[in-house]
C-alpha cells in the first residue's frame, strides 16, 4: 500500500488490498494485524516518524470502519528507519524511487 508525498490518506488502489485484508481477518477472528508505515527520506526525522504514525492509524481506522475491532490492529509508524532502497537522506532520487519507501506493510499475528 503506498502514499502520496506528505499524504496519509488512503488511496483508491489501496482499498482493495484492505478488503482483502478486512476480509481474511473476519475470516480468522483470532488473528491481530500489526501495521507497520514509513516514509521517503524527504523531510526532518520528528516530521517523518509523525507522518507515518498518521499513516498508519489511517490504515487502522480503515479497518476497523469495515467492522474489524480495532483493539485487533497495531499501527507503528517507523519514518524514514527502514528504507527499502539507496534513498537515504542526502542522495538524489527519482519521484518513482522515493514512491517505493512511502508505504504500509501488515504482518499476520496468530494467536498463541
Amino acid at each position: 500500500m503506498l502514499y502520496d508525498l506528505d499524504k496519509y490518506y488512503i488511496r483508491a488502489d489501496a482499498e482493495p488490498e484492505l478488503n482483502r485484508l478486512v476480509q481474511f481477518m473476519k475470516d480468522n477472528p483470532g488473528i491481530h494485524i500489526e501495521i507497520s508505515s514509513h516514509t521517503d527520506s524527504r523531510g526532518s526525522n520528528a516530521y517523518n516518524k509523525t507522518l507515518s504514525q498518521n499513516r498508519a492509524s489511517a490504515a487502522r481506522d480503515y479497518i476497523a470502519s469495515q467492522g474489524i475491532d480495532a483493539n485487533r490492529v497495531v499501527g507503528i509508524g517507523y519514518g524514514e528507519t527502514r528504507l527499502l532502497n539507496r534513498c537515504a537522506d542526502g542522495i538524489e532520487c527519482s519521484a518513482a524511487e522515493h514512491q517505493i519507501n512511502r508505504r504500509t506493510e501488515m504482518k499476520v499475528i496468530c494467536p498463541e
